[in-house]
């Protein structure tokens, strides 16, 4: 018997199958090999069409299907990881009324800003645990000050993952932890954030039922049988956030435990048991996936946009046709660390919330025509998405968060020991990366609901570790590099 899981990124849909005899991926797939666009019509903007996210789960369950043998049947639960923080409108007939405003759109960076200041610090800091900054609420405001027939079409408002489960199952839903992620969520009488609804005029009715994260949500319908290849009546059983559920996906679920991913955006999570705000809105704070009222789990989020979406620009504009990431690390390796001076700011894609919700650009710094090649630019790529990532870091340290180790899984920048070694050694930090992936993540924690596992601790116990990287001392050429890099972005900040 087998457990089925899908992430739903802004690059691709991963699915898995979990042997629930062994707890063992049996395959992942996903779809399309190449990456989805995200689409800027404007400056600032970035939306996806969710049909394209449904279209591509079909694909990625069919090819499943085929390369395993699996019988639809045999699939016990199904679980869903999804990218944050965007917006999807339906009407009556559950059709999208518009693309989907994903998490890197920075366009209502002002409507949050206005809000937090109405609203105060107060609630901000004790009912909501953030400032409304530029997350799913106040894209919604966006739309209905913008786009008011579209608000007035809305039958309900979602989440990425709350899109698919509902094409999958034909019921609308959300949890407690994805209003959180849209900072829709009052974490002092726990139920929707009419605080902030009432701030924006927006209608609670929109809003999807909350049902829990590990639980029956839903059974696929016939018609999503027919496309997907899926049995009907199949249940799904669990849906989280992708930040979320990677950590759940390392085993990070228990205060002081912090997972990171460097995928298109790159994130360090940490899991605390008493709220945690900041007040410049730098990091954000979420119920967990295991978070309740009596035992709160909050996790610490801090997302740097501009991370593996860098490396990926690097790859299709600057390097030759044809290279492959292994070849650009390869490359990458022939140069020192600091990359002989030449530095990169990553932040070209949207909003910074580390920089006060900043849209600074990217910048390719110290360039020299006569030293600087491509391995100086490869390597300056990496390197300055770790100099991010150690920046935004220093930010936790000063919350209360200790990153002596971190739990990383083996797909995304992590990958590359130039990028880990960097931030390891600019940290003080031990990094342990798993084979295990958001996917199989969200598969196993679908087999909580149906008793395959009798706790989520015991869904995603037993890891195996990969690779460790150790911390170092950093060189001095690369402790000169990244502050020159820090020297850098203060003065583009002021």
């Amino acid at each position: 018997m087998y457990l089925l899981g899908y992430d739903i990124g802004s690059s691709s849909v991963k699915a898995a199958l979990v042997d629930t005899g062994t707890g063992l991926q049996v395959a992942v797939v996903q779809s399309p090999e190449a990456e989805m666009a995200i689409h800027a019509p404007q400056a600032g903007w970035a939306e996806q069409d969710p049909d394209t996210w449904w279209e591509h789960v079909c694909a990625a369950t069919q090819k499943l299907l085929r390369q395993t043998g699996a019988k639809p049947e045999q699939i016990l639960a199904i679980g869903i990881a999804y990218q944050m923080h965007g917006l999807v409108l339906v009407d009556a007939a559950q059709r999208p009324l518009r693309p989907a405003i994903i998490w890197c759109d920075s366009r209502a960076v002002a409507i949050g800003e206005r809000a937090a200041t109405a609203l105060g610090e107060s609630v901000c800091r004790y009912q909501l645990l953030n400032t409304p900054g530029n997350f799913t609420a106040s894209k919604f405001k966006w739309v209905s000050d913008h786009e008011p027939e579209v608000y007035a079409r809305t039958h309900k408002a979602m989440l990425p993952g709350d899109f698919i489960a509902m094409r999958l199952t034909g019921e609308i839903a959300t949890t407690a932890s994805g209003l959180s992620e849209g900072i829709l969520w009052d974490f002092q009488s726990e139920r929707p954030a009419r605080v902030l609804l009432d701030e924006y005029g927006l209608d609670e009715s929109l809003l999807a039922d909350v049902v829990a994260t590990f639980s029956v949500q839903g059974r696929v319908s016939p018609a999503a049988a027919l496309a997907t290849g899926l049995a009907v009546g199949t249940p799904i059983t669990y849906r989280a956030g992708d930040q979320p559920n990677n950590a759940l996906a390392l085993n990070v679920l228990e205060p002081g435990e912090i997972a990171a991913t460097g995928g298109t955006s790159g994130v360090v999570y940490g899991v605390v048991d008493t709220p945690v705000f900041d007040a410049e809105g730098r990091v954000n704070t979420f119920a967990h996936v295991n978070h309740t009222a009596p035992l709160p789990r909050l996790g610490i989020l801090l997302c740097i946009n501009g991370a593996g979406i860098q490396y990926s620009w690097m790859k299709h504009q600057a390097a030759a046709p044809g290279i492959a990431y292994p070849d650009m690390e390869a490359l990458a390796a022939t140069v020192p660390a600091g990359s002989d001076g030449l530095h990169i700011l990553p932040f070209g894609n949207g909003a910074e919330r580390m920089l006060g919700n900043r849209s600074i650009g990217a910048h390719i710094a110290n360039l020299q025509f006569n030293r600087h090649q491509q391995p100086h630019l490869y390597r300056a790529a990496l390197e300055g998405v770790a100099f991010a990532f150690v920046y935004g870091m220093k930010v936790l340290h000063q919350l209360g968060l200790d990153a002596q180790v971190m739990r990383v899984g083996n797909d995304n920048l992590f990958q590359s020991a130039i990028f880990s070694h960097t931030v390891a050694a600019l940290m003080d930090c031990r990094i342990e990366m798993s084979q295990t992936t958001g996917a199989i993540g969200a598969a196993k924690a679908a087999g909580v609901a149906v008793g395959v596992y009798a706790s989520v601790r015991e869904a995603v116990a037993g890891n195996a570790v990969l690779k460790v990287y150790e911390p170092a001392l950093p060189t001095t050429a690369l402790a000169e590099t990244y502050q020159a890099w820090c020297d850098d972005l203060e003065q583009r900040l002021r």
